[in-house]
């Protein structure tokens, strides 16, 4: 083989010696069918683009002389002396007579100069030349094809007569039609346009092209009109040019005036002709200008070169645009004052939505956004968009396609496109599963769908209505949504939506710059305190990555960014100091504020709160079975008031850090006592073994020491391992989480991670069952099968009994996802028309449900909670309508259901890719707050409830400092659920309320029942105050007092009537419930299940369920006006009061922050958490 390949490669050198034995080198030059002379002129003339336009601008020019010549002749050209031929006797002008015929001769003579002929012969034999020349080399093999093309005879006309003058002298003063060559100018001039843009490589634009033909058509029309009018009038009345050029103006305006006519037959003619060729070209010229200009109107046309070099434009790429898409983005874009100069190119294949261009055509918008019809993956559309000058790409996912991973591969190969024709380009990636994630890891700022799905909503499981929170957090606000209205909760939960998350360098910040060199909670509790703005992270300018509350032991430095939630940034802040911060440093009185720096002894300082002063006399905690704190009483005899630490300045090792969970023993003590000795599986902390995607995040978890076997994690069937077939049988200690989806996408897979999180007390693990439309697939239960107390099953939530099996009964909250096969439908806005019908249907079912909803349309969320007669939804919905018309980015916040943090749609995620080019941490900061990214001395988000031992605290600044001083938690916003007596109104009217209240007497009956299920309301579970409930004759005068207020003019009779009719309204409703509860019953019998826990949940509908929270969806229908609201207050102000059942939302320090460093302080810390609470208090802040 190697001698054949040795052979193989000589072979070429032996046949070079075969050609040439003396070795020389001969230099051969390769041609491509130019090896002719003809081919070479057709490459110079025709092929070359640049050597072609020249030539084409030459013959242009040459054709625009001709025209200025002939009317330079016509000027110098005097018929009263004399017309004849070259050197022959002259015929004097006669004046024109209508009676006698027509003299030829004027029209077949002119006077031209010797010089002037001289000139257009020249220019005639080039014409004539060039035109032979290109006839020759076009030439096809059909001569009569050339011959017969009109720019070939009108150059014959015009040039050949001038050739034959030369030899013929006599024939020089013969007229001949110069000004024809007005068309071959037009003729030079599309080609020159087409060489032009062949040459400079650009686009070439058919709207310009067909504006510049159809008025090069009118100017030869009118030009050839008037020239040849004027010369053929030279036989019947003298015109002049100008009149001429007036005639035709007038005549093909068809305006018709009537004082310049032609006077003769030959003219007459010519306009007849000139005319028709008119009312057959230009016809065509429009048609065809207005299909384009149409079809330009559907594309969008261009952005051009120079608006993108001197004005800033962002691009939006997107498959099909829908208007609420649109219209979230411009309103979250330029709700920002400097991108108000900005514009939005949108680069969209698909043509125009009618309501996106209606929209597009009101003046704020089309002044600044331009409509491409366009795909990313053409060069040519990116390069009409302006992609390599543009400030950011936002690439966005088409979210209601059936199938979501294709538009995710449309989103990366546009990613791709984009990257590749603009690499300096910074781009915004939305991407809804997590496994194409790393596919576009290059782009600056990615927002996978699925994960922050996900993850909120297993948060909102555990920290209530965390969705409601990101999602003000994340929205552009003024904070003066609902202030004029007369509910109170709408004006404070309006106000304290305006709070978002900002930035600053600690050195130039007047909010943090005096604590530099201090302890971070010490910044946050007095920043907090003096300005009322919220610290929660930073970030080391060493450092990209942002820490949450790193806690006491961080420093804070001069270097640093701080992040803080605040109404708005420091630098739109206006700073007015109160005359008493004057007198701070004259002493410690009893009711003086204190915001400097500790100076003194810890034993000494006197820390205040508000006007509330705090007597620190001893630092050490108090241990946590101490009794409780009482508030001092009116006189000022009685206990003491309690105190609360002052937040120390540097961390104290023995009473500042939390508990360490990870060598935390008493938890497993009380967990085996608590099992009464029955066998217990040990949970070890670890990382999963096995992610279902690449990217995901490593988070620290409870895992079980061994894989659970695929059997163990199908509920409903036994196996060989364990015969439980159902959740009664395995006597889960905590109530089930249920989350129904289509079908086990990996990003289901972020669901579970944050409810098995290593910092989740494991007696607190709610067992989290996956009621799954299709089985699930392998590689998912791999991922899945490490977690303790998660199982599966297939079923559907319209199917009762698939509900019943995966035991609803038992279950604290139902997460209901959306599916991704009713994500589109026919008629928008219908997607989730099977989704809230189920949820209405459960809801009836099991009235003590909690049941969290995801929506395709946030507007949809009014179904949530549809009462058709309710006048307290009808003055929401007014509001909402109110809010939208002054231009409110979050109209939807004031539905009950969101504002409970019941019901949740991902496209109002979407604002946060769009505010991450503003602000470009907020995607990293979402993550940690959600859970998705565990970085190494970062805080995470959890929830703490206010009990009646907490009362004391009274209001949120002196929590703050009890929480900043005791555990190191940052508190960000407060979850309230109040009782509230709804206030009604006319519909013509909002303000004109009555109050109602709800009679409850029918209901007393099943008041006691709840205790025999041992029912413990879960932590986020807040039951309304209990003064109505316990006062009924109270509630009785209340209800007759709003029936006076509301009907003064009614008689007494007709109130009688009207509470007799409630009463039997009342009873039928009760026998409905009735009906259901036997309806469930025997479902379950049927099933083989035991009832007795029915049966108890049942009786809960009438007493219970009424005090029940957070619901946020159709209440029983005997309640027409539900008694109790939630809301979310973000970063309130600290005078804010405190009320029973407030959940406060903290950022807690990483408790594997110093564990290395400081393990041996675990015990007396977390024992000493909350000092002067008691032990209940302790458990439900940890959670």
């Amino acid at each position: 083989m190697g001698s054949m390949g040795s052979d193989v490669g000589q072979r070429p050198h032996a046949e070079d010696f075969s050609v040439d034995s003396s070795f020389s080198q001969v230099q051969v030059e390769f041609y491509v069918n130019e090896n002719t002379f003809k081919e070479r002129l057709k490459l110079f003339f025709i092929k070359n683009q640049r050597s072609s336009l020249r030539i084409r601008l030459f013959n242009f020019s040459l054709k625009l002389l001709t025209c200025l010549l002939y009317i330079v002749r016509v000027l110098l050209d005097n018929p009263e002396e004399g017309i004849g031929c070259w050197e022959c006797e002259k015929q004097n002008y006669t004046a024109f007579n209508q009676s006698t015929n027509i003299n030829w001769s004027h029209i077949f003579w002119v006077d031209r100069k010797t010089p002037l002929w001289a000139v257009q012969v020249s220019i005639a034999l080039i014409s004539f030349l060039e035109t032979m020349l290109l006839t020759y080399l076009s030439y096809k093999g059909n001569i009569w094809e050339q011959i017969f093309r009109i720019s070939f005879i009108l150059e014959m006309i015009n040039t050949v007569p001038f050739i034959i003058t030369i030899f013929w002298p006599p024939l020089r003063n013969l007229f001949i039609p110069v000004f024809l060559n007005c068309w071959l100018a037009k003729y030079a001039l599309e080609n020159m346009i087409n060489d032009l843009h062949r040459a400079i490589q650009r686009t070439q634009s058919a709207m310009f092209n067909q504006v510049l033909i159809l008025i090069c058509t009118l100017l030869c029309l009118v030009f050839t009109g008037t020239c040849g009018i004027q010369h053929l009038e030279r036989a019947g009345e003298k015109l002049s040019l100008f009149k001429s050029f007036y005639f035709c103006i007038v005549t093909f305006s068809t305006v018709g005036y009537g004082d310049v006519t032609p006077k003769i037959w030959p003219s007459q003619l010519l306009v007849v002709i000139m005319i028709c060729v008119a009312l057959v070209v230009l016809p065509l010229q429009f048609e065809e200008l207005v299909y384009l200009w149409m079809e330009r109107q559907k594309s969008g046309g261009n952005y051009s070169r120079h608006r993108a070099q001197t004005e800033k434009h962002v691009v939006l790429c997107v498959s099909s645009l829908k208007i609420d898409l649109l219209m979230d983005f411009l309103n979250e874009f330029y709700a920002h004052p400097r991108l108000q100069d900005y514009y939005v190119v949108i680069l969209c294949p698909t043509e125009m939505d009618i309501q996106v261009r209606r929209v597009l055509q009101i003046p704020l918008w089309s002044q600044r956004v331009i409509y491409l019809q366009g795909s990313a993956l053409k060069d040519q559309d990116l390069m009409r968009a302006k992609m390599d000058n543009g400030e950011a790409c936002f690439i966005l996912s088409s979210r209601n396609e059936v199938d979501r991973t294709a538009a995710d591969h449309q989103t990366i190969l546009r990613a791709w496109a984009v990257k590749d024709f603009a690499p300096n380009c910074p781009l915004y990636v939305q991407i809804l599963k997590p496994e194409n994630k790393f596919h576009v890891k290059f782009a600056d700022h990615v927002v996978c769908e699925e994960e922050c799905k996900y993850a909120m909503l297993a948060l909102n499981c555990v920290c209530p209505a965390t969705s409601t929170l990101i999602t003000l957090l994340v929205h552009t606000s003024r904070g003066q949504e609902g202030q004029e209205s007369p509910e109170q909760w709408q004006r404070m939960y309006g106000r304290c939506s305006g709070n978002e998350v900002y930035h600053i360098r600690m050195g130039d910040s007047k909010f943090f710059m005096e604590y530099e060199g201090k302890s971070f909670t010490y910044a946050a509790f007095h920043a907090h305190k003096k300005y009322g703005v919220c610290l929660i992270g930073i970030r080391r300018e060493e450092n990209k990555s942002i820490l949450l509350n790193p806690g006491p032991r961080h420093i804070m430095a001069a270097s640093d960014t701080c992040f803080y939630i605040n109404i708005t940034k420091e630098e739109n802040s206006a700073f007015i100091f109160k005359q008493e911060e004057k007198q701070k440093k004259k002493g410690f009185a009893g009711r003086g504020s204190y915001d400097g720096p500790s100076r003194l002894p810890v034993h000494s300082i006197i820390a205040s709160m508000g006007t509330v002063a705090m007597d620190l006399q001893n630092t050490e905690c108090r241990p946590a079975n101490s009794s409780k704190l009482a508030l001092p009483a009116e006189n000022g005899s009685g206990t003491r008031r309690p105190s609360i630490a002052p937040v120390l300045e540097l961390a104290d090792t023995s009473s500042l850090l939390p508990c360490d969970l990870l060598s935390d023993q008493s938890e497993d003590e009380m967990t085996q006592s608590d099992e009464e000795g029955s066998a217990v599986v040990e949970y070890v902390k670890g990382y999963p073994p096995n992610s279902p995607y690449i990217g995901s995040s490593p988070t620290l978890c409870h895992l079980l020491p061994e894989k659970a076997p695929f059997c163990c994690l199908r509920l409903d069937k036994g196996c060989k391992h364990n015969s439980f077939e159902d959740a009664k049988a395995y006597g889960f200690k905590n109530k089930l989480i249920i989350v129904s989806a289509e079908t086990a996408g990996n990003g289901l897979y972020n669901f579970i991670v944050p409810l098995r999180a290593y910092y989740r007390s494991r007696k607190e693990l709610n067992p989290i069952v996956l009621l799954l439309d299709n089985k699930p697939e392998h590689h998912f239960l791999e991922a899945i099968c490490c977690f303790p107390m998660v199982y599966y099953m297939e079923g559907t939530i319209d199917n009762l009994d698939s509900l019943l099996q995966c035991g609803i009964i038992y279950a604290d909250n139902l997460v209901v996802v959306d599916k991704e096969s009713t994500m589109s439908a026919e008629e928008d806005y219908m997607a989730d028309a099977k989704t809230i019908v189920n949820v209405q249907t459960m809801f009836r079912l099991f009235p003590s449900l909690s049941i969290i909803t995801e929506l395709t349309h946030p507007s949809n969320m009014r179904f949530m909670q549809f009462r058709a007669k309710d006048s307290y939804s009808l003055a929401l919905s007014k509001l909402e309508k109110r809010e939208r018309e002054n231009g409110s980015n979050l109209a939807f916040m004031f539905r009950l259901p969101f504002a409970a943090g019941r019901v949740f749609s991902i496209s109002m995620l979407d604002t946060l890719l769009y505010q991450s080019f503003v602000k470009d941490y907020m995607i990293s900061i979402t993550r940690l707050l959600l859970g998705l990214d565990t970085t190494p001395g970062s805080g995470y988000l959890c929830a703490m409830k206010i009990t009646e031992d907490d009362l004391w605290i009274r209001t949120y600044g002196r929590l703050f400092q009890k929480l900043c001083s005791s555990s190191a938690e940052i508190p960000i916003g407060i979850y309230r659920t109040e009782s509230h007596m709804f206030a009604t109104s006319e519909p013509h009217d909002i303000r004109a309320q009555s109050q109602i209240s709800i009679n409850v007497e029918d209901c007393e009956d099943t008041k006691d029942v709840k205790e025999h299920w041992g029912i413990k309301t879960s932590h986020h579970r807040n039951s309304c105050s209990s003064d109505q409930s316990e006062h009924p004759l109270l509630r009785r005068k209340s209800m007759q007092w709003a029936r006076r207020l509301s009907r003064k003019g009614n008689k007494h009779s007709s109130k009688t009537a009207e509470w007799i009719s409630q009463q039997r309204l009342s009873l039928y409703r009760r026998s409905e419930r009735q009906e259901l509860s036997e309806l469930v019953k025997n479902r379950m019998k049927h099933l083989g299940l035991p009832t007795t826990g029915y049966e108890d949940v049942a009786n809960l509908t009438a007493s219970d369920v009424m005090n029940r929270v957070n619901l946020g969806y159709l209440q029983d229908e005997m309640n027409d006006h539900q008694n109790t609201l939630s809301y979310v207050l973000i970063n309130p102000p600290p005078d804010t009061r405190l009320e029973l059942n407030d959940i406060v939302y903290l950022i807690r320090s990483d408790p594997l922050a110093h564990v290395a460093n400081d393990g041996h302080s675990r015990k007396s810390s977390c024992s000493n958490k909350l000092g002067s609470g008691n032990p209940e208090t302790r458990d439900e802040t940890q959670l």
